[in-house]
């Protein structure tokens, strides 16, 4: 489908669930509590303007509305339907939609892929019935869908919620019920609320891009358990994050059910690394609990992405400044310097005891007045980017005017965010409602308002980086690597030899050491003597991975007889450590000079694809996880960040006067992996640990090589 005429689809899925001419609501009920009955009555208050069609073949009117037997017997066009009939007739009142011409479902029934096998295949059976009509669908298992602007309330939620700027998508439809209650009492305004339910077609992505379209969405807050369809995800969300601010709460992200991994990279790769990794590449926000969603969801609603990281602080109490700061350095904000000018200015305005530097102590007897001063005055100047206000209700403070004073000094820099500390109890209650009314965030500590803060300057940074959509393709030897996978099936393996993930790589363009595979004592001996001396001999067997840990490998060998000991000593102890193991032989390998140790992998998550990871390498790459993980295909700015936010990278950088190592050529491997993982799915892990690197210009090279297959 063309731009054009996705768009168009997109405006009518849009219009049908957000904005319908009509709903029909397929299991309407005259009984007062009843789903059926609530939902016809969530329609009729919440100011809905189109037509309703009540649905039930035993009731002629419900809440005064004339009642029709089945959908077929509506006369008029009927653009939304809504169910809620027991799962066991969903699918005939699902045909009857489509017959209909129903343009959007919502199913509320339960009883679907959430009991068992038995709904599994009711569901599928919906979703095809759905798919036959090209009619969309939310659900089932859901509690339905709030529009506050046109307005809709196709749910059977208790409560209608005030019109703000905030679209919130949950996959828990108890969540959103909990959010409405509290969202009433903190007067926190939405634009859409959406229970996704079982996600059985509409998932998350699909409403994140319809959402992006709204324009009374200011920022989309979503509660995932998991993501539906993660490549799509990666699609799409990036195109989203770029109009508007996404800021997701992931659960069930624990590693402790992740599956056992062959590799380094597969270890410490847990699916809560893999969401990190897809949020930061689609500039999504991650936030780590339900306080922290919503404080960055009802500040992207009302307050402006600030230029920089530039931070003020103006408060009338030395001990929750300090606080303020020390979270302002946990975060990377800068704590602003303010202007010589600025400086001077407060110097005058204030009295002789204040501080006049950042943070700006206007002392406990400040009134409205000094603070309106203060929080002008820095505002003014050029250097700062935003402020953090604190109050602590002293004998003498006015919470109430000076809340109005922060509201009427916010008209004035409406480029600058303003957040607000107002510490207290029943002293600030009125104050904080004037500035929530507002539309200024306020909180009660201020390490809150400062990761608050953060989130927001993430956010305008993510929107002034410069985004490289440019993969680099090498010219490689795909051939060699298809015969080597297919005979590694053949023989039913999922574990490849060393020589054989050796030549996989070394086919891509990644350096490996001269070396070769020795079955017996006499072709060792052969091959050492082809290769050249000093030697490094390893045991090859898919069942050991870590050659190590059993005596099976062997280094510096220098002559004839080293390699024939050698060979012999590592059979034996391959033979008494791992008697089960399948031996092809001992791998013969080039000594090389030592290099700076680093680790490259590749991880395929289950959701989003090739994890991509970097970082120290050698034996202690578990313990330390000085590591970074990017989502393939991966661009040279995104291998390169990888290098540079490393702790490793200072040491590769050189440091008492060593020479730096050879970035390049570390970039250049990460960009190899990322393709040989793109083009070859059935890869499922990568391990190159250690690829040596050497001095600039000097290369690198991969000495052990491990990769398994799905």
């Amino acid at each position: 489908m063309d731009q054009g005429g996705r768009s168009e689809r997109l405006a009518d899925i849009g219009k049908a669930f957000f904005s319908p001419s009509s709903v029909a609501v397929i299991g309407a009920s005259r009984s007062e509590g009843a789903v059926g009955h609530e939902i016809v009555r969530n329609l009729k208050n919440c100011g809905y303007t189109g037509k309703i069609f009540p649905i039930n073949p035993k009731a002629e009117k419900i809440l005064g509305l004339k009642c029709y037997h089945s959908l077929l017997d509506v006369e008029d066009n009927v653009e939304l339907g809504i169910v809620a009939v027991p799962a066991e007739i969903v699918a005939e009142v699902a045909e009857d939609a489509g017959k209909r011409g129903v343009k959007g479902l919502i199913v509320i029934s339960a009883g679907f892929k959430e009991i068992g096998i038995e709904g599994m295949e009711r569901e599928a059976d919906l979703l095809k019935i759905c798919k036959r009509y090209n009619m969309r669908l939310l659900g089932p298992n859901c509690l339905g869908l709030i529009n506050t602007y046109t307005p809709l309330n196709a749910s059977f939620a208790p409560k209608m919620p005030s019109r703000g700027g905030i679209a919130f998508i949950s996959q828990s439809g108890a969540l959103c019920t909990a959010i409405l209650d509290w969202a009433a009492e903190e007067e926190v305004g939405f634009s859409n609320i959406i229970s996704l339910g079982n996600m059985a077609d509409m998932d998350e992505t699909d409403f994140m891009e319809l959402l992006a379209e709204d324009p009374m969405t200011k920022v989309i807050l979503i509660y995932l358990e998991g993501i539906k369809d993660g490549r799509r995800f990666l699609e799409i969300s990036p195109k989203v994050t770029r109009k508007k601010p996404v800021v997701i709460l992931k659960s069930g992200v624990s590693d402790a059910g992740a599956r056992a991994a062959a590799s380094h990279t597969g270890s410490i790769a847990g699916s809560g690394v893999a969401y990190d990794a897809a949020f930061r590449k689609c500039g999504v926000l991650r936030a780590k609990s339900i306080e922290e969603l919503f404080n960055l969801g009802i500040a992207f609603s009302s307050q402006p992405i600030p230029k920089g990281r530039s931070v003020v602080i103006i408060t009338n109490a030395g001990g929750p400044s300090i606080v303020a700061a020390d979270a302002c350095s946990q975060h990377n904000l800068k704590m602003a310097w303010l202007s010589p000018g600025t400086i001077d200015s407060l110097r005058q305005g204030l009295p002789e005891e204040a501080s006049w530097t950042n943070p700006v102590d206007i002392l406990g007897d400040a009134l409205a007045d000094r603070y309106k001063f203060a929080l002008e005055t820095v505002l003014s100047d050029r250097f700062v980017d935003s402020a953090v206000v604190i109050l602590t209700p002293q004998a003498m403070t006015q919470p109430i005017e000076t809340a109005k004073q922060i509201v009427t000094i916010k008209s004035k820099f409406p480029e600058k965010p303003i957040l607000a500390v107002f510490m207290g109890g029943e002293r600030v209650r009125e104050a904080i409602k004037i500035l929530k009314k507002a539309g200024i965030p306020v909180y009660p500590h201020p390490e809150k308002a400062v990761s608050t803060l953060s989130g927001i300057i993430e956010y305008g940074e993510i929107l002034n980086r410069r985004i490289d959509e440019s993969f680099p393709t090498f010219d490689v030897d795909r051939e060699s690597v298809r015969r080597i996978i297919e005979r590694v099936k053949r023989e039913r393996r999922v574990n490849l030899l060393s020589v054989e993930a050796r030549q996989i790589v070394q086919a891509y363009g990644i350096p490996v050491p001269p070396s070769e595979l020795a079955q017996d004592v006499r072709q060792a001996v052969e091959a050492a003597n082809r290769i050249g001396y000093p030697l490094a001999m390893k045991i090859v067997s898919p069942q050991i991975l870590h050659k190590t840990d059993i005596g099976g490998v062997k280094l510096n060998l220098k002559s004839e007889e080293e390699v024939v000991k050698a060979f012999n000593e590592i059979m034996r102890n391959a033979n008494l450590f791992m008697p089960e193991a399948r031996i092809f032989g001992v791998e013969v390998q080039k000594m090389v000079p030592v290099g700076r140790e680093v680790i490259v992998g590749m991880n395929r998550d289950i959701q989003f694809g090739p994890l991509i990871m970097f970082g120290l390498g050698g034996i202690y790459v578990n313990i330390l996880k000085d590591v970074s993980f990017r989502l393939a295909p991966i661009s040279t700015q995104e291998a390169y960040e990888m290098i540079t936010e490393t702790k490793s990278y200072a040491l590769l950088r050189g440091v008492r006067g060593e020479k730096s190592a050879d970035i390049n050529a570390i970039t250049d491997t990460i960009l190899r992996i990322s393709q040989l993982s793109m083009d070859f799915k059935e890869i499922a892990e990568i391990d190159i640990n250690p690829l040596f690197v050497y001095e600039d210009n000097k290369g690198v090279l991969a000495l052990d090589v491990k990769i398994t297959i799905m």
